[in-house]
């Protein structure tokens, strides 16, 4: 078609091209320059604060009761319901970190597939990411810059430094991106799965958003997935899940009042006992 074009028209079209082609690439240029935006140095200083600050926030939680509505569904064809498992908990941390439990719903579960892996999961993997103990265990790889809503964060892929075998380890490991507040150096989102897999056990990515609680310590709040999981038979399972952290609450030191008859009144001074003399013989 070019012969039918006459050349002034072709040169403009050139120009306006070249033009574009100028005024585009500093956009571009940013883009591809956003994993390399930070010096080495500055990568790791980062990496060193939101990883020790992951470990405050493990222990400011265990300060806090909260509610967790959890629930699973398989899916069949347009979305259709088959399966769920909903369990709603209340959960409470004494102060070396161990986790208490009471359950107030907990329907018969029309959802067979779930396995104690999916369970630890929504008490470790989904809400955390990264058990501050394992932290060493993983690999930083710093990808970028990103904004959402009114933060600026950094972005960082997370991978276990070694691929766990489920035959050899029962425990479980993170692997995804998390996304760091630049000012306060906190994990504000996550997205991942956790880890070993197996042939008959998948699991979805799931997704995790974080709420300024108290304000200062960023919590889990909602968690979410929608996956098809693809086993080595062939069989494919669609699950959706759903689960809503809320009602944080912080302990507080029990305190006993006692009531007093008359407030005002002095207090009387208690005086020893004086045995009485002996007697004479």
């Amino acid at each position: 078609m070019l012969d039918k074009i006459p050349v002034r028209k072709l040169k403009f079209l050139v120009l306006l091209i070249g033009l574009f082609v100028i005024a585009a690439a500093p956009a571009f240029s940013q883009a591809l320059s956003n994993s390399a935006d930070l010096p080495p140095a500055e990568v790791d200083r980062i990496i060193n604060t939101f990883t020790a600050k992951e470990t405050q926030f493990r222990n400011a939680l265990n300060q806090y009761s909260f509610k967790r509505d959890a629930t699973l569904q398989s899916l069949g064809m347009g979305g259709q319901v088959t399966g769920e498992y909903h369990r709603v908990s209340y959960f409470t941390f004494d102060d070396s970190g161990n986790r208490f439990e009471k359950i107030s719903y907990f329907p018969m579960p029309s959802f067979g597939a779930v396995t104690k892996e999916d369970i630890d999961d929504l008490g470790g993997i989904q809400p955390f990411a990264l058990e501050p103990s394992k932290i060493p265990q993983y690999n930083f790889k710093y990808v970028g810059r990103e904004k959402i809503d009114e933060l600026n964060l950094y972005v960082f892929d997370v991978t276990p430094k070694v691929s766990p075998d489920a035959k050899k380890t029962k425990e479980r490991f993170f692997s995804g991106r998390v996304w760091v507040e630049d000012q306060d150096f906190q994990i504000v989102k996550t997205k991942g799965k956790g880890l070993p897999e197996t042939k008959i056990n998948k699991f979805p990515t799931v997704e995790t958003y974080r709420e300024q609680i108290d304000g200062r310590y960023w919590f889990p709040t909602y968690s979410y997935a929608d996956e098809e999981l693809v086993y080595e038979s062939g069989e494919v399972l669609h699950v959706r899940m759903q689960v809503r952290y809320s009602d944080f609450v912080k302990a507080s030191a029990k305190v006993k009042i006692i009531e007093i008859e008359n407030p005002d009144a002095p207090t009387k001074e208690t005086k020893p006992v004086t045995p009485p003399p002996p007697r004479k013989p």
